[in-house]
């Protein structure tokens, strides 16, 4: 659901553009991540800034 959730949010934003997205460690921080890279955006992961049990994607959005 949030892989979903976060296509969704990307397809209303322009290519080039960034999108920051929270989410739990471990599972749905993976299966994320690999989609997303797996349709070429760009993206990074740095610790939530006020939960340790989360992570912030940096995701830019790639045209195509």
């Amino acid at each position: 659901m949030n892989f979903i959730r976060t296509r969704l949010a990307l397809e209303k934003i322009p290519v080039g553009a960034l999108l920051e997205v929270d989410l739990d460690r471990g599972e749905p921080e993976q299966t994320v991540a690999e989609g997303l890279r797996g349709e070429g955006h760009a993206l990074s992961a740095l610790p939530h800034p006020s939960d340790g049990s989360a992570v912030r994607l940096l995701i830019t959005r790639h045209g195509g």
